[in-house]
């Protein structure tokens, strides 16, 4: 099933999510449409924040499902190791229509576990390492525009809402 994904300024976007205590059927669903409204979108990832869910959950696929068996699913993730610097232009699902460069580890571990509660470690450079970071950024209540300097920051910010006002954000 298709979610809606909710957008800059909605309050659950700036709350950290909760971890997942029960790997249970309803989990495993909420997975499931994660992957369809990231693919939707198009996107290469959604952590569940972003469609209203508050939960240490969220779904990649550099591929944008283009290429079957690639989807990361990581539940109740956390960073192990991050090192060097990479900078590169990010959007969001959340703030569409707005790219800006933001400066991130090259490289990174995360630990977690899967849809069924087994434990996992996905490790991480370039994009995968940038679409990692980003999606952890949403668990932990951070948009990448929390990450551009304050000037950046204010210009989207002020474009976001004269959007907003004009109804069509």
């Amino acid at each position: 099933m298709l979610r809606p994904i909710v957008k800059f300024g909605t309050p659950s976007l700036q709350t950290p999510a909760q971890a997942v205590t029960v790997f249970d059927a309803a989990l495993h669903a909420l997975i499931d449409d994660m992957i369809h409204t990231m693919y939707a979108a198009p996107g290469i990832g959604l952590a569940a924040p972003q469609i209203g869910v508050p939960l240490r959950v969220c779904v990649i696929d550099l591929s944008v499902g283009e290429r079957g068996g690639e989807v990361i699913t990581l539940v109740n993730p956390e960073f192990v190791e991050r090192d060097g610097m990479q900078l590169e232009e990010e959007g969001c699902l959340s703030v569409p229509g707005f790219e800006v460069t933001v400066p991130r580890p090259g490289r990174v571990v995360v630990k977690g576990q899967d849809r069924n509660g087994h434990s996992v470690n996905v490790e991480g450079s370039g994009l995968l390492a940038r679409a990692l970071q980003h999606e952890l950024d949403h668990l932990d209540g951070k948009l990448f525009l929390d990450r551009v300097r304050p000037l950046q920051r204010s210009v989207i910010v002020r474009k976001i809402k004269k959007l907003q006002r004009s109804d069509r954000w």
